[in-house]
């Protein structure tokens, strides 16, 4: 049935999509206002940014440190700032950077914005709670906007995480990090497991067209 609807997608609801999100929308959700530019991942038409975002707001951020992978627009960095935390927000994509510049000024939060592939320009230190909405289709990105999806016809993505992430947590750190039913979640976990990390799922959530899970990623 899934396979049914994901094929009914494709070839309505999709090609809409694609032609919406070809310009540059202002995304509303709650109190936060947001820009997003074409080439950076909506968070407002695809589940796992929200799913993500809905349990760290379960958590106490106040005065924690939080690191957000792949900040995209913004809207879990700018939750975090709302919440008390003291962000520091990431992305490869330069126009996802410059938007996430513009967006911190309209929703008045106070974030470090830093240009970076995963952890390569980050000054080291240990982070409180660490979030990532990884890119998890294998193959390698053909541009900017690519890398919001492709994680490298080997996972690349995910061997420079957890090969980087034991530098940046300490032994109390919550690191969560959400993907769906259709990636290589065992690729992911083998992965993990070479870098000394195992992946605890805290959380699952199903729709119509896919299943997120919520990992925890500890040592």
């Amino acid at each position: 049935m899934r396979r049914l609807l994901k094929y009914i997608v494709g070839r309505t609801y999709k090609p809409l999509l694609v032609k919406y999100l070809s310009g540059t929308r202002t995304y509303r959700y709650k109190n936060i206002c947001l820009e997003v530019r074409p080439e950076v991942f909506h968070p407002g038409f695809f589940f796992s940014t929200k799913f993500l975002l809905n349990y760290l707001l379960r958590l106490s951020l106040t005065n924690k440190s939080f690191l957000e992978l792949g900040a995209g627009s913004g809207l879990i960095s700018i939750s975090a700032a709302q919440k008390g935390a003291r962000v520091v927000a990431t992305d490869i994509n330069p126009i996802a950077v410059a938007g996430l510049k513009k967006n911190k000024r309209m929703n008045e939060v106070e974030l470090d914005i830093i240009e970076s592939n995963l952890f390569e320009k980050i000054p080291q230190q240990r982070f409180d709670v660490i979030a990532v909405n990884p890119p998890y289709y294998k193959k390698n990105p053909a541009s900017v906007k690519d890398y919001a999806w492709h994680c490298g016809e080997n996972g690349e993505f995910f061997q420079t995480f957890f090969a980087g992430l034991s530098n940046y947590v300490h032994p109390t750190s919550q690191v969560l990090m959400v993907v769906c039913d259709g990636c290589d979640r065992e690729m992911i976990k083998q992965l993990a497991s070479k870098n000394s990390f195992r992946l605890h799922c805290v959380a699952t959530q199903q729709n119509l067209l896919e299943k997120n899970f919520i990992y925890s990623v500890r040592k």
